[in-house]
């Protein structure tokens, strides 16, 4: 996997783990806030609840206390304040009944086919003889009771919560009740809203998610666009390298015909011609004339050579890397005066590229110890292990600044065709001058010399 796509996994995939754990911790904590107000409201519901009945019975017994408590047992009252508690509704399932200590059902407008019946054992879905307890909370005091009972407007048995209070004056029961799904209907928009809540806390968060993976694509597109554009400019720049490159072994090529060759073939020319001048005129130094032409032949030819072998290190293909290493240096020392100490190694088989890479590194440092350096003695290694192979020339010379050098189109050209041809190979090429002293350093890991 490419660098630049592990930076952005690593940016993308945290940041989606994260926003994921924000928009779970953000479901959990709205879940437990829900559950925790419908904890909170449900107790101050049912209060209310509770003091809606109380006050329900209380209005109905100030309704027809002055019946009971003036005229006594007469049946006549009695039936009145009945008549008038059955009145009395405040909506479809909100009603008074009346029942005696016994059970029965002195009054019940929603269902008058109980009336005048027992409901003594009259048990709810849940088992409860809800009539005995109406009657004891009643005895008790007054007070309320939880139970089931069906609903006149759905047909339903529902939870119900009745209150009832005692007329002793008459024996009744007098009480009312509500059903409990507003308890229900509070919870749901508890939860409806929690949800809604939830749902926009996410909107949010998925929107800023959405804006943050765009800032990071297109941080990404631009780091592309940047790496493309730099790309380009190092393919034009080397391209440009290669030109000039190629320009620069023209002319070395061309002057070296021009003044080397081309001088010594012209004094072939003029040796022959006057060769054959004196041949004919039987002049005896034609010989000397025609030995001296030879000479300057085998001249043409060295050059010749020494040409070829700068376009193409022969010696490599001949003797192997570190002989033509050995032998250049040699050659280097010979031509120069330099002192010259070595130290190869024997090489195993390797890469032709990785040879010549190697060989013209090392031509290239001695031909820049021979122009720039000045120097007296040179030492050049050439090593191989098992960390890879390291090539080390120091010299004694004057030294140089290496920034200021390779900031220098021409002086750093070769410096950095150096580096290049080693940095393509996988290896490190490093540098380090001051006055009096200049070292080489190149390194090739053992991958690079596998054949």
């Amino acid at each position: 996997m490419r660098l630049r796509s592990m930076v952005l996994l690593l940016a993308v995939v945290p940041l989606l783990l994260a926003i994921g754990a924000v928009v779970w911790v953000i479901r959990q904590q709205s879940a437990q806030l829900a559950e925790a107000q419908m904890a909170a409201m449900q107790p101050i519901l049912l209060q209310a609840r509770k003091d809606e009945l109380q006050h329900f019975v209380q209005v109905g017994r100030r309704a027809v206390s002055h019946l009971y408590e003036k005229t006594g047992h007469d049946p006549a009252a009695r039936r009145e304040a009945l008549e008038l508690l059955r009145r009395m509704d405040f909506g479809n399932d909100n009603y008074f009944f009346v029942y005696d200590l016994q059970g029965n059902s002195l009054m019940h407008p929603r269902l008058n086919e109980i009336e005048g019946r027992s409901q003594w054992d009259r048990r709810d879905s849940n088992g409860a003889a809800m009539i005995q307890q109406l009657v004891r909370q009643a005895q008790a005091g007054g007070g309320f009771v939880d139970y089931m009972w069906n609903r006149p407007s759905t047909g339903r048995e529902e939870r119900k919560l009745g209150y009832v209070e005692l007329v002793p004056e008459w024996g009744w029961v007098i009480g009312t009740g509500l059903y409990l799904d507003h308890l229900q209907e509070a919870q749901a928009l508890i939860s409806r809203s929690s949800a809604e809540a939830v749902r926009l806390t996410r909107n949010q968060v998925l929107f800023i998610a959405s804006a943050a993976l765009l800032l990071v694509a297109a941080g990404g597109l631009a780091l592309n666009l940047y790496e493309q554009r730099a790309a380009d400019g190092k393919l034009r720049a080397m391209a440009q390298k290669v030109v000039r490159s190629q320009e620069d072994e023209r002319s070395r090529v061309a002057r070296e015909l021009h003044d080397g060759i081309s001088q010594l073939l012209l004094s072939v020319k003029f040796v022959c011609e006057s060769a054959l001048l004196q041949m004919e005129r039987g002049n005896p130094q034609a010989a000397d004339t025609l030995r001296n032409g030879v000479g300057l032949v085998q001249g043409v030819m060295r050059d010749v050579r020494r040409i070829s072998h700068g376009l193409r290190p022969t010696l490599l293909d001949d003797l192997g890397l570190a002989s033509a290493i050995d032998q250049t240096a040699g050659e280097f020392g010979a031509r120069t005066g330099v002192e010259v100490k070595t130290q190869v190694d024997l090489l195993p088989r390797m890469p032709e590229a990785v040879a010549t890479a190697m060989f013209r590194v090392a031509q290239e440092a001695l031909g820049n110890v021979e122009k720039h350096a000045g120097a007296r003695h040179v030492w050049l290694q050439l090593l191989h292990g098992n960390a890879g192979l390291t090539l080390r020339l120091r010299d004694d010379g004057r030294g140089f600044d290496v920034p200021a050098a390779l900031r220098e189109v021409r002086a750093g050209l070769g410096l950095t065709n150096m580096r290049e041809r080693i940095e393509m190979l996988g290896g490190r090429f490093v540098i380090e001058s001051a006055p009096g002293a200049t070292q080489l350093t190149v390194w090739l890991p053992p991958a690079a010399l596998k054949p």
